[in-house]
């Protein structure tokens, strides 16, 4: 999709994550000039996923949202910006709910203050905030709740970019993700996690803490999709998934089956605190307001990120 907006300078703080990587390489690709903007540490060799041939049409800003300085010399002559930054790890916000607030409501607060300032159209990326569904597939209208400090830090984070559009007329769309996969994530998360097991010849068993919990999984490539087409004024709340759950045991199955690679797996029994067992997206808002729609199967999915899995494995290895 290229570029036909009036504006073609659009700020992604959060550039180097695993969302904000592929969201700068599709914007890049679609003629935008790309602001990155993350962490000085982020910026270097071994952990930002730029390749050669992005990094050299991108502008590098550094610096942490929490800082405002830093934050509008990166804004300058911006039209468009899309606020990916934030600690999203859940376990670790239980660990150290301070520094979740601070980024991720501090911050956003402060990005939303520079777009006021100059009049630019903000995408938030949100996340699930609906805590245990009351009702299945879970809509834009259910009841929301924080159930982590994350999902706390993200929900106060909505909140405050909802009074900055009812007061102060600031056009700012929200996505709320459900559960995001694909090529490149951190092997803390569940689906690279589990391909890591399988694959892995010196581990002769898959172990998960729990095999019951289902979740709604998107690719990584159409909840960038749905950005991008965000940057087109389109203001709103929006979920993002596949409008389907699968459960971990069946994700356990599935990497077994498109990598070949049979063992055995078990389940450690712990228990996450409120952990939801079921939810399904309804995505229909989005598909209707942006004319998107999810193009990348699970299984299709999944055999990508194998893929990326075994390209890393032999990269390293020569």
């Amino acid at each position: 999709m290229m570029n036909t907006l009036p504006y073609k300078r659009i700020l992604v703080t959060g550039a180097c994550g695993f969302i904000g990587g592929h969201l700068v390489k599709a914007l890049v690709n679609s003629g935008y000039a790309v602001i990155a903007y993350d962490l000085e540490n982020s910026f270097n060799i071994t952990s930002c996923r730029f390749s050669k041939d992005i990094s050299d049409k991108i502008e590098i800003f550094t610096g942490n949202i929490e800082d405002t300085d830093s934050l509008k010399k990166a804004a300058e002559d911006v039209g468009f910006v899309f606020h990916l930054a934030a600690r999203s790890f859940v376990p670790d916000s239980w660990k150290n709910p301070l520094d979740f607030y601070r980024t991720n409501i501090l911050g956003t607060a402060n990005v939303l203050e520079i777009c006021r300032q100059n009049n630019i159209h903000l995408s938030y990326l949100s996340s699930y905030v609906y805590g245990v569904p009351e009702y299945l597939p879970v809509d834009e209208k259910h009841p929301l709740k924080s159930y982590n400090p994350y999902s706390q830090s993200k929900l106060i984070a909505e909140e405050i970019c909802d009074f900055y559009h009812n007061h102060y007329g600031l056009k700012v769309t929200i996505f709320r993700p459900f559960n995001v996969y694909g090529p490149g994530q951190n092997e803390k998360f569940l689906i690279p996690e589990i391909i890591k097991q399988v694959l892995q010849k010196e581990k002769e068993m898959v172990e998960v803490n729990d095999l019951s919990p289902k979740r709604d999984y998107i690719f990584i490539d159409d909840m960038v999709e749905a950005l991008v087409l965000s940057a087109d004024g389109k203001d709103g709340i929006y979920n993002i998934g596949s409008g389907y759950s699968v459960s971990v045991e069946d994700l356990i199955k599935m990497v077994m089956k498109k990598s070949g690679i049979l063992k055995k797996y078990f389940s450690k029994n712990i228990t996450r605190e409120n952990e939801v067992y079921d939810v399904v997206a309804d995505i229909s808002k989005v598909q209707k307001a942006l004319n998107w729609s999810v193009k990348t199967t699970l299984e299709k999915g999944i055999e990508n990120c194998i893929l990326y899995h075994n390209e890393k494995l032999k990269t390293h290895c020569s």
